[in-house]
């Protein structure tokens, strides 16, 4: 009878499966007529034969290349090799010429199981389709990737398209997956009743998730009912880290925003954006500061010097809630602590020198690397990079699907940092304040590039764009 996931056989989620992902080639690539199915020897490659089978009875040219047909396969994806052996035509072995012409290549190489380098006749496969000028759609997973961690060992597919079943994987959102995923597309394969009642591990977040945290203003609020945030850092000749943190706290919703830095900033400052409050720090400016703000961000331009130290150690001492952001992360890992009031955003950098390994080792995996400075740090912690990873000390973790490589320019950071300080000031708790401010700073960046392409983009293009995605419809 076969195996059975919920109430459906697992050969008729495959079948459902291979049906999906025709499908959507049909309807990205019309006029696509010979395609090349490559299929592995496990159900990744019976997804790929289900596939082809449908693509040759719509009048396709259909190539398949699975090695040879001695060698058994589970008992789906070998349930679906014979129906495409005994119906549609020959199975190609892994070393066979490709077809001279080819508009379409499907992935069905390796799937979830699979993990570390991939071996030949995998990796040739794979190299070769990727030198190829059709596009390949990947089954579930790029085949070398990853589907828990996202890293990249060895050779991987660059694909254009991947169709995801059942539910999305970790590594599809993380880690290396933006060089290999292409454009993410999913099929719940006729279970989606059943998904919705299982507890989600990590959750993925786009701009869709936003209205459940920010919602409409009360008409009688005042400024003093939306946050007193106090900025701090800007050391000589960084002023402009902690303007922009300031004002992408205003654009955020922030009441108020006061900024100390250092003293030749603040003319600039008050004259560049006006509705920020700006004072040189020392000792006295910053005790007085502490008592009236509710949530304090600090680091943004800090420096390392006593002048940044003796700051950082009086803001750790207070009750404040706080936001810990660049110099002050390397200094926390030159004196470690653990806060529960604290959301830290390290870029890979900052939480290798954290973590006390290498920026290798937080890539490869970064969901792992998120998890252990939420742990040992307490709070939550914002992993940086191609989709941030967001986790708290409790065990909840998330993924910001969002963001795009034109962010990867001064200046971001700083954006964040002001944009989750002014969520916390607004009453959100450190987690979810995490989760919409990477959100809110993704989708912002996603919306300047979209409008003017991703080079040339800087941190300032995303300022008008915060207040369009805090007021979500």
């Amino acid at each position: 009878m076969g195996a059975r996931y919920h109430d459906l056989s697992l050969y008729q989620l495959m079948e459902n499966a291979g049906e999906a992902a025709f499908q959507l080639c049909r309807r990205l690539y019309p006029d696509a007529r010979r395609w090349l199915v490559l299929c592995g020897h496990g159900n990744n490659g019976g997804d790929g034969y289900v596939v082809a089978r449908f693509a040759r009875q719509y009048g396709m040219e259909v190539t398949v290349i699975g090695g040879g047909a001695e060698q058994r396969l589970p008992e789906e994806a070998q349930r679906a090799r014979e129906h495409w052996l005994n119906n549609y035509g020959q199975i190609l072995p892994y070393d066979a010429p490709w077809p001279l012409q080819c508009d379409l290549i499907v992935d069905g190489l390796l799937g979830t199981g699979v993990h570390g380098v991939p071996k030949e006749p995998y990796a040739s496969l794979i190299r070769a389709a990727n030198a190829h000028i059709a596009p390949t759609v990947a089954l579930d997973i790029p085949s070398g990737l990853n589907a828990e961690t996202g890293a990249i060992e060895g050779e991987a597919i660059e694909a254009k398209q991947t169709l995801t079943f059942v539910a999305l994987k970790p590594g599809l959102l993380t880690g290396k997956a933006r060089d290999a995923v292409g454009e993410l597309h999913y099929a719940s394969l006729g279970i989606s009743r059943w998904l919705a009642e299982q507890a989600t591990q990590i959750e993925r977040l786009t701009a869709e998730s936003l209205p459940q945290w920010l919602t409409p203003r009360k008409p009688c609020s005042h400024k003093g009912d939306h946050g007193r945030l106090l900025v701090v850092g800007g050391d000589c000749g960084l002023g402009g880290a902690v303007r922009m943190a300031g004002e992408a706290a205003l654009r955020s919703g922030s009441g108020l925003v006061r900024v100390l830095t250092r003293r030749q900033h603040v003319a600039p400052l008050l004259a560049a954006r006006p509705e920020l409050m700006v004072q040189a720090l020392d000792e006295k400016s910053l005790t007085a500061a502490l008592g009236w703000a509710d949530v304090v961000a600090v680091g943004p331009g800090l420096g390392i010097s006593s002048w940044a130290q003796d700051a950082l150690e009086q803001i750790a001492a207070s009750d404040k809630i706080t936001v810990w952001d660049a110099d002050a992360l390397n200094l926390l890992a030159i004196s470690p602590n653990i806060q529960p009031q604290r959301v830290i955003t390290p870029h890979p950098g900052e939480a290798a020198r954290l973590l006390q390994c290498s920026v290798e080792n937080v890539e490869r995996d970064r969901l792992s690397a998120a998890r252990q400075l939420a742990e040992r740090f307490g709070g939550v912690a914002v992993l940086k990079g191609a989709r941030t990873v967001i986790a708290d000390d409790k065990g909840r973790m998330a993924i910001a699907d969002v963001g795009n490589a034109g962010m990867a320019s001064g200046g971001m950071g700083d954006l964040l940092t002001g944009i989750i300080a002014s969520l916390l000031g607004q009453g959100l708790e450190l987690f979810e304040a995490a989760c919409a401010g990477a959100v809110i700073h993704g989708a912002a960046g996603d919306r300047v590039t979209h409008r003017q392409g991703q080079r040339g983009t800087i941190a300032t293009d995303l300022l008008s764009e915060i207040p369009k995605l805090v007021n979500p419809l």
